[in-house]
């Protein structure tokens, strides 16, 4: 199976951002990808709460959602929709981060929302409370394709290694991380992290990424670190797709799984112990 990780620039204008995503999940079919994949926030990026009830959607009602499952079906391939901000019917009005993966016709797979909520404070002028805007997911999610066994993740989930082992020793030969990634923390952290998480589960590991300097018409705009990466469950860089928007392609060959947990399985070793 080959795969292309979409990395983007979104603003906070959904309908905007469409046609840009639409044109690069284009280009990964036109490429050979059989499985695209896209970042988190894929409808928009937002830091202002106001601007986000205004231009989120239901589900239902969500234009992105609906023109990448159409976009599924017309070519033919499978689709993870990397997460999508959506109004939800929470009693706090919060929204949900959610990630979907579309089949080849169109129809949602598989569906999860974002567990762990980015609430840090990375500097002085870089303070994030996600949980404020968006109620965290309850349930880790695998879904099963031709292809291999997919478990989902969103961006802040990485830094929760028990999320990813869950995932792996319960069938996952394929883990997705879209991400919105400071570019701060980006810097320092992502690719160790990714690597990390392959090298502990031995797993495919598929990063597609938001990039660069993301214009909002309420709000300063943020700054997210790109370099979508693609990690081989021995823990092997594959393909990186730097700092501008684009597609990266890899392919995937599901024996290095087998190999990879043959020669460590760990994933079968865990012992209760006590302790704090």
């Amino acid at each position: 199976m080959r795969a292309a990780l979409v990395q983007l620039t979104v603003s906070d204008d959904p309908e905007a951002n469409l046609p840009e995503t639409l044109r690069l999940v284009r280009a990964a079919v036109a490429g050979g990808a059989g499985f695209v994949l896209t970042p988190e926030c894929t409808n928009s990026l937002s830091s202002s709460r106001d601007r986000q009830r205004v231009m989120f959607r239901h589900q239902a009602e969500d234009k992105t959602l609906a023109a990448l499952r159409s976009e599924a079906a017309a070519q033919r391939i499978w689709l993870l929709i990397g997460s999508l901000g959506l109004l939800t019917d929470d009693v706090s009005g919060r929204f949900a981060n959610r990630s979907f993966l579309i089949g080849p016709d169109g129809h949602i797979v598989a569906q999860y929302d974002k567990i762990h909520m980015f609430d840090v404070n990375v500097s002085d002028t870089e303070v994030y409370r996600e949980s404020n805007g968006y109620r965290p997911g309850d349930r880790a999610v695998l879904a099963q394709t031709p292809f291999g066994t997919v478990g989902m993740t969103v961006c802040y989930d990485l830094r929760f290694p028990h999320l990813f082992r869950r995932l792996a020793q319960g069938g996952a030969q394929i883990l997705t991380v879209p991400a919105a990634f400071n570019h701060i923390t980006g810097a320092a952290h992502w690719e160790v992290l990714l690597r990390a998480r392959a090298i502990e589960t031995g797993c495919f590991v598929l990063a597609p990424a938001q990039t660069g300097f993301h214009p909002e018409k309420q709000g300063k705009g943020r700054r997210t670190h790109g370099h979508s990466l693609a990690i081989a469950p021995w823990g092997e860089v594959l393909a990186d797709g730097g700092s501008d928007p684009g597609v990266t392609f890899v392919d995937l060959d599901l024996s290095q799984v087998d190999a990879a947990r043959g020669r460590v399985p760990s994933l079968t070793h865990d012992r209760a112990f006590g302790g704090p």
